[in-house]
C-alpha cells in the first residue's frame, strides 16, 4: 500500500498538469484528480498497478471532468469546443508540465501561506488534513485557504502555459521562496512538540529536484537544492535519544549523510560556475563550510563570516545579520558579536532567536547571569516545545547552584 501511495504522490502533478492543459479549470481539474487518486488507491492494491499508471489516472480524471461538463447544461458549448480540441488518448499524459503547475501555484495573487498550501496539495499530493497538521491549523482553516487559492487562480485570465520573460523570472523567485519555506518548516518546526517534520522537508527536496530537472541551467534552483541537501544531511545528528536538540557544535558528525553532502557540494559547484551568484547559493556555501569541517573548531569561520557579509548585502535580512553576528563572534570575539546585535532590536523584536543568540554570546563572554536571563526570555517566546526545553536547560546549566 505504501508503494501505491508513493506512486500516486509522484504521479499527481503530471496528471493535474495534463488535465489543466486540456480543460483549463484549476479547481475542477484538481477535484477530478483527487477523485481519480481515490479510485486508484482503492483498486490498484486489489487489481494490480496498471502498466501506465499516469495514463490510467489521466483517463479516469478526464472522464470525471467530462461527466462534470455534461452535467452542466450551461457548459455545453464549452464541452463541444473541448471535444474538438481534444488530443488523442495518452498524448497529454506523456507531457510533463509539472514545472508549469508549480509556477501556477506560486501565482502573484496568492499569499505565501496560500501558495505553500496549494503547492503541497496540487504538486505534492498531500491531503488537506496532512497539510493542516503540518502547519498546526484546523483542517477547516486549511481547506478554506486552499479553496480561496484555487478560486484566485480560476479568476486569473492567464493560460496554463510557461510564463515568459520577466513574469517567468518573478514567478520562479516565488517558487523558490515557497520551496525554501516548506523545507525550513520541515527541518525546524516553528511550533508544536516535534523538532522537525521530516515529511515536509523531504517533500521540499523532492519538489526542488523536479524544478532542477526542468531548469538545469538556473543556478539558483541548483543552489536551493544544494542548500536543502547540505542542511538535511545533518538531520540524524540534530536530536538525541529523547528528541532533545543537539546543537551543531556538539553533533556526532559521523551520523551526517556523506552522500547527501557530496551531492549537494557538486550541485553547488555547478551553480557557482554559472557566474550569477544568488542568496540560495550563498546559503548553500555556508552550509558546505560547516559540512566539510571535521569539528566545530575546524570550521573556517572567516570564510563563513565573509559569506554572511555577502548574503546580508544581497538580502538585507535581519536574520542573516543575526547569523553574521554569531560568525563575527567566532572570529573576533563575543563583544563584537554582541555589538552587532544592537541594531537588530527593532526588526527582530519578539523573535526568540535574537534572545537566544544574545544568550549564547553572553555565555561565551562569561556573563552567566545575563546569559541565563536571555535564555529564559527566548524560551518564553518560542512556540516550539523542543526549542523551549533546550533553552530552559541551557539556562539551568548556568545556575551556579547546579554544579
Amino acid at each position: 500500500m505504501a508503494a501505491v501511495e508513493d506512486l500516486l504522490r509522484r504521479a499527481a502533478p503530471r496528471v493535474l498538469a495534463a488535465l489543466l492543459r486540456r480543460f483549463g479549470d484549476f479547481a475542477d481539474c484538481e477535484d477530478a484528480v483527487q477523485e481519480a487518486m481515490i479510485d486508484a488507491a482503492r483498486q490498484w492494491p486489489l487489481r494490480g498497478t496498471p502498466e501506465n499508471p499516469t495514463g490510467w489516472l489521466v483517463h479516469v480524471a478526464s472522464r470525471r471532468m467530462t461527466d462534470r461538463i455534461r452535467a452542466e447544461a450551461a457548459r455545453r458549448r464549452r464541452e463541444e469546443a473541448l471535444a474538438a480540441e481534444r488530443s488523442a488518448p495518452g498524448t497529454a499524459a506523456e507531457e510533463d508540465d509539472s514545472l508549469v503547475l508549480m509556477l501556477m501555484c506560486c501565482h502573484p495573487a496568492l499569499s505565501p501561506a496560500s501558495a505553500i498550501a496549494l503547492t503541497l496539495r496540487a504538486v505534492g499530493g498531500l491531503t488537506t488534513a496532512e497539510i493542516a497538521a503540518a502547519f498546526l491549523v484546523p483542517e477547516a482553516t486549511m481547506a478554506q485557504r486552499i479553496s480561496r487559492a484555487k478560486q484566485s487562480i480560476r479568476r486569473s485570465p492567464e493560460p496554463f502555459a510557461m510564463p515568459a520573460g520577466a513574469e517567468r523570472s518573478g514567478r520562479l523567485r516565488s517558487l523558490l521562496r515557497v520551496l525554501y519555506l516548506i523545507f525550513n518548516e520541515g527541518y525546524l518546526a516553528s511550533g508544536g512538540e516535534e523538532l522537525a517534520r521530516t515529511d515536509l522537508s523531504t517533500e521540499a527536496i523532492r519538489l526542488a529536484r523536479m524544478a532542477h530537472a526542468a531548469l538545469p541551467g538556473e543556478p539558483e534552483v541548483g543552489g536551493l537544492l544544494a542548500l536543502m541537501l547540505l542542511t538535511d544531511a545533518r538531520r540524524l545528528a540534530r536530536s538525541g535519544a529523547r528528541g532533545e536538540i543537539v546543537p551543531l557544535e556538539e553533533q556526532d558528525r559521523s551520523l551526517w549523510d556523506r552522500e547527501a553532502i557530496a551531492e549537494g557540494s557538486a550541485l553547488l559547484a555547478e551553480a557557482l560556475a554559472a557566474g550569477a551568484v544568488g542568496e540560495y547559493q550563498l546559503q548553500a556555501a555556508i552550509a558546505a563550510e560547516h559540512d566539510r569541517a571535521e569539528s566545530s573548531q575546524d570550521t573556517d569561520w572567516r570564510q563563513v563570516l565573509g559569506l554572511y557579509e555577502l548574503l546580508e548585502r544581497l538580502t538585507g535580512s535581519p536574520l542573516v545579520a543575526l547569523n553574521r553576528a554569531i560568525a563575527a563572534a567566532m572570529v573576533e570575539g563575543p563583544a563584537v558579536g554582541l555589538e552587532m546585535l544592537e541594531p537588530l532590536e527593532e526588526p527582530l523584536a519578539g523573535n526568540h532567536r535574537l534572545h537566544a543568540t544574545r544568550a549564547h554570546l553572553l555565555e561565551m563572554a562569561g556573563e552567566t547571569e545575563a546569559a541565563r536571563s536571555e535564555y529564559r526570555r527566548a524560551a518564553e517566546l518560542t512556540a516550539s516545545l523542543p526549542e523551549r526545553n533546550y533553552l530552559t536547560v541551557r539556562a539551568a546549566r548556568l545556575n551556579p547552584r547546579a554544579g
